[in-house]
């Protein structure tokens, strides 16, 4: 869900002082532009790859080809580096679900993150569950074996959709951006609460021992939405299986059910455990910096590299991973020489709330819990990050960074004729940049075209390489090379805000 408090963009003038190499500038565009290679570092990704759960093969496989290919770029201490233990990684080896009576139909379905299996093929009748309250769960447990379980929901109207899934922003609505979170603190103060309660509720339910649970995805038109927190910790092990249907599959059963007419699935789930390897673990890579006085300062850009796993992870956030690989690829590719040194951050575990680059942050700058800062927090000059989708970069949120922003208005200028135009004080939410600014060191999130990523592929069985737009991920390719250069070779450091006072992470209720 989108949560946008509408603010008014703030004016900002230009730094006079902000000098820009304008011949870089024009090298960096004709590298992005004319001689990309997005598409192939997309397949790579996504097609070659697949679903890049954390600690997945999928996702595994993806770090593996990204440390090799950027130390064949020319890129020093390319390597995943762990950050700490997460938990099992998981697989799905094999997933069919079909409706068997009162006829036969294939059912649009997808095992949820970390659900469990099948005891190998199975038909069994379904049974509706009209509450998901402990107090109901405890009444009617002992009628739950054998069973496949539906959970219940109260939205049963697919309306109709007249809107067009894919936009992008007009200058008006640039002009009134304000804050923008994915998920706003408010609403997690009301999520989190809720989501543990749920977990608590599923283990109720699987000691009952049903077949199987089902639920709804919130999406239409086949668009199924999976995702999910829990089941990755050893203590939640072993795990019943769920699956996630789509909306108009769900609806069918239901009604079915509730007129009286018996309903039986078949149902074979197969997933996998991986607990050979606990540890999380983000990709790095750098552009050592060549000023002596310099370069052991640092430049950072990212997004994370994990994906949920109906699909392929492109738009969230392939698309992210894409473009700051192209990115340092850009700059390497044009023999650029740094003065500071550049770093590619690629994170692990963001679905799960930030794990990846939290820990990252934490293990090397510091905890925002007691803002007691580790010595390389004041050599890190700052964080960009790119996190919403495939959409071509129309600006930048300036985080309420005052003195930053009229520097990124001047980094722009050149860029003016690629829709990159807007500076906003404001903020904007949800993503990896987050655990930067917690610890007082300048992050960045850029403002992209929505395009249909949140209608459509947000976290959904339809992110996949085809909702890719080459042509805007190479326009954010270059206007992210370009920022990263001017951090690197500035004579200062970014002007940073005061520091934020102690306080607990976002996510920490998350955390393992």
């Amino acid at each position: 869900m989108l949560f946008i408090a509408m603010l008014p963009l703030i004016g900002l003038s230009g730094n006079a002082q902000e000098k820009i190499d304008t011949a870089i500038m024009a090298r960096i565009r004709e590298e992005g532009l004319h001689h990309s290679q997005v598409r192939s570092i997309a397949h790579e990704i996504t097609d070659v790859a697949g679903p890049r759960l954390t600690n997945s093969p999928g996702f595994r496989r993806a770090a593996g080809w990204i440390v090799n290919t950027l130390g064949q770029w020319g890129l020093k201490n390319a390597q995943t580096e762990p950050w700490g233990v997460f938990g099992n990684g998981w697989s799905v080896e094999k997933s069919y679900a079909a409706l068997h009576a009162p006829y036969y139909s294939s059912l649009i379905a997808y095992p949820a993150p970390w659900s469990g299996s099948t005891a190998g093929p199975v038909s069994a009748p379904v049974m509706v569950l009209d509450k998901m309250d402990s107090a109901y769960i405890f009444e009617h447990a002992s009628s739950f074996k054998g069973k496949i379980l539906l959970i219940k929901t109260p939205d049963r109207v697919l309306r109709s959709d007249f809107t067009a899934d894919g936009s992008r922003y007009t200058d008006s609505a640039l002009a009134k951006l304000g804050d923008t979170y994915m998920i706003s603190p408010e609403m997690l103060k009301f999520f989190v609460p809720q989501l543990l309660n749920k977990i608590k509720l599923q283990q109720m339910i699987r000691d009952a021992g049903p077949v199987a649970i089902l639920e709804q995805s919130g999406n239409r038109d086949g668009t199924v939405e999976v995702d999910g927190f829990g089941g990755y910790k050893q203590k939640d092990q072993p795990a019943i299986a769920r699956l996630i249907l789509s909306k108009e599959d769900c609806q069918r059963i239901q009604r079915l059910t509730e007129g009286g007419t018996e309903v039986v699935l078949d149902l074979d789930i197969r997933t996998k455990f991986w607990g050979d390897d606990l540890q999380g673990r983000n990709v790095i890579g750098e552009i050592p910096g060549t000023d002596p006085g310099l370069r052991s300062q640092v430049v950072m850009l990212g997004g994370h590299l994990d994906s949920w796993n109906s699909a392929t992870g492109a738009t969230d956030n392939g698309a992210g991973v894409i473009v700051a690989m192209e990115a340092v690829r850009i700059l390497k590719a044009i023999g650029i020489q740094p003065k500071r040194t550049i770093r590619i951050g690629l994170w692990d575990g963001e679905e799960q709330g930030l794990l990846g680059s939290f820990h990252y942050v934490k293990n090397h700058y510091g905890n925002p819990a007691d803002m007691k800062l580790k010595g390389e927090q004041a050599k890190i000059s700052a964080y960009f990050n790119l996190d919403n989708g495939s959409g071509k970069i129309r600006g930048i949120y300036a985080q309420g960074n005052t003195q930053a922003a009229p520097i990124f208005q001047g980094w722009l200028e050149p860029f003016r004729d690629l829709g990159a135009t807007t500076v906003t004080l404001h903020n904007t939410g949800s993503t990896d940049h987050l655990s930067f600014d917690a610890v007082g060191i300048p992050g960045f999130q850029f403002i992209q075209d929505p395009l249909d990523y949140e209608s459509r592929t947000h976290h959904t069985n339809m992110d996949n390489y085809d909702h890719l737009l080459p042509d805007d991920l190479q326009q954010a390719a270059v206007i992210l090379a370009a920022f990263v250069y001017n951090t690197a070779m500035r004579t200062e450091m970014l002007p940073r805000k005061p520091l934020p006072k102690p306080e607990k992470f976002i996510f920490e209720d998350f955390l393992p």
